[in-house]
C-alpha cells in the first residue's frame, strides 16, 4: 500500500500493513519511492501520513479510543 507524506506529497510504500491499522502503534515502517533503486526501510508518523488522493488516514488507525471521542 502507498501512502503520501502531508508536508512534501513524497510516497512512501507501507512495508507492514498490521502496523497500519493497528491504533496503538504511532509509526510505522515504509519505503520511500524515490529513485529507481528500492529503498531503505525508514520510520514515519501515522499523523505525517494521508491517501496519495490528500484524504486523511481513519481515525480508526490513529486512536485507539476513537469510539469513546465520537460517542460525546
Amino acid at each position: 500500500m502507498f501512502l503520501q507524506l502531508k508536508d512534501s506529497q513524497d510516497l512512501v510504500k507501507i512495508v507492514d500493513i498490521q502496523e497500519l491499522l493497528d491504533p496503538n502503534s504511532e509509526i510505522v515502517h515504509a519505503q520511500d519511492q524515490e529513485g529507481q533503486e528500492e529503498q531503505e526501510t525508514d520510520i514515519y508518523k501515522k499523523e505525517e501520513l494521508v491517501f496519495p488522493s490528500g484524504e486523511e488516514l481513519p481515525l480508526c488507525w490513529l486512536d485507539a479510543q476513537y469510539r469513546i471521542a465520537t460517542a460525546a
